[in-house]
């Protein structure tokens, strides 16, 4: 998909505890706040997850959009990674096939409540982060 009005919108799992981390991860690492954050429980994360083919009531992936094109899974992770300072290297990550990376992406997003945990509600981030989260 392209054309998406926003760039560099983050859609996660709000009630995933692994989805939070990461979210809080890169929010720690994005020096100049280039990337925004919509939970899929969000009104905002809703319209967007179901205009991408994502069901806000199971999602079985993340994604960006960066450059107005909307990417998922392993390569959403890698677009987001390589966009952050000193994470460049993660660029050569797209040399291992996209099968074999969305197999590995897969295998965690199916096991992430069992494993990570899960929220009652959304995850609220801190103020910092809060003023990039988009609802």
């Amino acid at each position: 998909m392209s054309g998406w009005p926003d760039d560099d919108v983050i859609l996660y799992d709000g009630v995933c505890v692994f989805c939070s981390r990461w979210i809080r991860f890169i929010a720690a690492r994005d020096t100049a706040a280039r990337f925004r954050f919509t939970a899929i429980q969000s009104p905002y994360g809703t319209r967007l997850a179901q205009a991408f083919g994502i069901d806000p009531q199971d999602p079985d992936s993340n994604a960006v959009i960066h450059g107005g094109i909307a990417r998922f899974k392993s390569d959403a992770a890698l677009t987001v990674l390589s966009l952050l300072p000193g994470w460049g290297w993660t660029r050569a990550l797209r040399a291992v096939p996209k099968p074999l990376r969305d197999a590995a992406y897969n295998l965690v997003a199916r096991n992430r409540y069992r494993i990570f945990g899960k929220y009652e509600e959304c995850f609220v981030p801190d103020t910092r982060v809060r003023e990039r989260v988009i609802e």
